[in-house]
């Protein structure tokens, strides 16, 4: 079916060797001139790709490290303080479908350049927020730019990288995602220890310039991208098919998950660590997101994972190492809790990476949509695990987050048990 019926740019099919700008050699078939590692155009490509998620992640979760700041500043709770999180998230997954159809018909680098240039504007912007309310609305202004980065990434990567070399360059953006989010917060974390919350924020936005104008400069054109059509009608035709199909949804679903209890865990973290028995200082708790390193290991490393595990045994390693590190964090002793945000660091970036190549993988028209519904669950899950992370601490302490981040995994479980069991079911009935 052509892209104009279907919404979706004209891509290349997960098993296809075929490019728009090939040339055929004499007597043999078109050669594959997409991305491929070793080749020309692939590290400038993964390091433009990575420089987007660092500023990505950077810019969504900057104020995260510094909520104790922010509540003691505007007088506020743990949970009134969480929105300035949520916010964000929340505006990134309300917008992150229709800047997907922009890049159907605009392009992808042309969405992702323009999206970054307006988030890191509003950044510059949110150091000089007069209250509370304003500070929120400026954070979902801001994650609404950002919408336009996570799915035009994975939909550029699907077109333009080999199909064996996908779940690895997918990798690497969501490593970049982890490298943002651990430097975002480390430097907010010791600047704010000196000079305050709002000097922190203004600092991650200059931080975010330059990586927007080396991600500009450093990105290839895209030789595979056919334009779509923004017609509602289309766009609405190609959303109902991704979630008509079953195992996108399940996808969808353990993506909002695994991000509820990161989304939880992380926006409530520095609470605790304020506290009795830590009494931390703001410096310290900023560093402790040096375990975001771990996420970018964990992240790189998931097409290893997938090919000796397979799609499913990724998962459920991944829910179970999640798990294992939230019982951990219910320690008293700093030592086993520091242990515990490793293994949740790690189970989670790996179930994302698995999660989202699989939504790459099985889409095969409307790729910028299906990765958007799969962004637009994932930043739903942030929001909801940042509101109910934060809430469950107001009334029930540590525990409580704990309580909603293993209910969560829970469901990663379930329903990947369900889709072994439906793939199953459909080889024994054919």
């Amino acid at each position: 079916m052509p892209a104009v019926d279907t919404g979706a740019s004209t891509t290349v099919d997960a098993d296809a060797v075929t490019a728009t700008d090939s040339r055929p050699a004499p007597g043999g078939p078109a050669a594959d001139s997409r991305l491929t590692p070793g080749g020309p155009g692939y590290r400038r490509m993964s390091l433009a790709l990575f420089l987007a998620g660092v500023a990505t992640f950077a810019l969504l979760y900057s104020t995260q490290a510094l909520l104790p700041l922010v509540s003691r500043d505007f007088g506020a709770s743990a949970s009134a303080a969480s929105w300035t999180v949520s916010a964000a998230t929340g505006g990134l997954a309300l917008f992150v479908l229709p800047m997907s159809a922009l890049s159907e018909r605009f392009g992808r680098r042309t969405v992702m350049t323009a999206s970054l240039a307006v988030a890191v504007a509003v950044g510059l912007l949110v150091p000089f927020a007069p209250s509370m309310g304003a500070l929120i609305a400026l954070r979902a202004v801001q994650g609404a730019a950002l919408a336009g980065l996570p799915a035009s990434a994975t939909a550029y990567l699907a077109e333009e990288v080999r199909p064996k070399a996908l779940i690895t360059a997918i990798g690497l953006f969501v490593a970049g995602n982890s490298v943002g989010g651990m430097s975002g917060r480390i430097i907010t974390g010791w600047i704010a220890q000196e000079w305050g919350w709002r000097v922190s924020v203004g600092t991650i936005g200059v931080v975010a310039v330059g990586c927007a104008v080396a991600f500009r400069l450093l990105l290839p054109a895209p030789r595979h991208f056919t334009p779509g059509s923004l017609r509602p009608r289309v766009l609405a035709r190609t959303v109902r098919d991704h979630l008509s199909d079953p195992l996108l949804c399940r996808l969808y679903a353990i993506g909002a998950l695994f991000m509820t209890v990161f989304g939880g865990v992380y926006t409530v973290i520095g609470y605790r660590l304020t506290e009795e028995p830590f009494g931390l200082p703001q410096g310290i708790i900023g560093s402790i997101f040096l375990v975001y390193l771990v996420g970018t290991v964990s992240a790189s490393t998931a097409g290893r994972l997938v090919g000796r595990l397979g799609r499913r045994g990724a998962l459920y390693l991944a829910a179970g190492t999640t798990t294992t590190g939230l019982a951990l964090s219910l320690a008293s002793s700093l030592m086993l809790v520091l242990a515990g945000l490793v293994l949740i660091t790690a189970g989670f970036f790996a179930g994302h990476a698995v999660a989202s190549s699989a939504v790459s993988h099985t889409a095969k028209r409307g790729r910028a949509q299906a990765a958007a519904l799969y962004q637009s669950a994932y930043y739903i899950g942030s929001s909801v695990g940042s509101a109910l992370g934060a809430a469950a601490f107001h009334s029930g302490g540590w525990s409580g987050t704990v309580a909603i981040g293993v209910l969560a995994v829970l469901g990663v479980v379930t329903i990947t048990v369900f889709g072994s069991r439906a793939a199953r079911a459909a080889v024994a009935g054919r």
